[in-house]
């Protein structure tokens, strides 16, 4: 029966650590996730950027004669 509980004991132990380790790693993953969508948002906004400069440009050009 001893040797029975010591068994759980260490399967609890076991899986009190991977909880650990899984939400430590769950929280680098929401911080990576939070990171990538915002450095996502700024190319986002810097091609509207470039694109809205383009089409500027765009207009300024003469138009070409057939």
């Amino acid at each position: 029966m001893q040797g029975e509980l010591n068994i759980l004991e260490n399967k609890l132990a076991q899986l009190v650590q991977l909880t650990k380790r899984m939400r430590a790693e769950n929280h680098q993953l929401r911080q990576d996730l939070a990171e990538a969508l915002s450095h996502a948002r700024q190319n986002e906004d810097k091609i509207s950027s470039a694109k809205s400069r383009l089409e500027h440009i765009l207009t300024q050009l003469p138009e070409e004669k057939s």
